[in-house]
């Protein structure tokens, strides 16, 4: 399914889907919670998005896969656990009909959690 229109929310983006789909969303968005719990929840790029000290990772549904956005460094981090799927640069592809490794996105949410936090520490003292 295609959005039609800019979501308000990350519930409004999520409703647009099957049930299906709807619950593997909903299970992405509660690991991303509870890896990183001071994220900020917002939509970004028309995508449901999670912020800390900066953009932290993005979540999208396409017909046939889940789109995961930890940024370039997240995937180049776990490039060995992510060889068995699609990747690009800042992306990687989870097949819908496939089991979503949960566990993996919960490992590369921690990571960009501390990747931003030690951004942010660097940040600090030059201002």
């Amino acid at each position: 399914m295609t959005q039609t229109n800019t979501p308000e929310s990350i519930d409004d983006y999520i409703s647009q889907f099957t049930p299906e789909v709807q619950k593997i969303l909903e299970t992405i968005r509660k690991v991303i919670k509870e890896a990183a719990p001071e994220a900020e929840e917002k939509i970004s790029y028309k995508m449901p998005t999670f912020a800390l000290k900066g953009n932290l990772v993005h979540f999208a549904a396409y017909t046939n896969h889940i789109g995961f956005y930890p940024t370039p460094n997240g995937i180049h981090a776990f490039k060995e656990e992510l060889s068995g799927f699609k990747t690009s640069k800042g992306a990687v592809q989870f097949p819908i009909k496939a089991s979503i490794p949960y566990e993996l996105i919960r490992r590369i949410v921690t990571y960009r959690v501390n990747e931003n936090n030690r951004k942010a520490e660097g940040n600090r003292g030059t201002h």
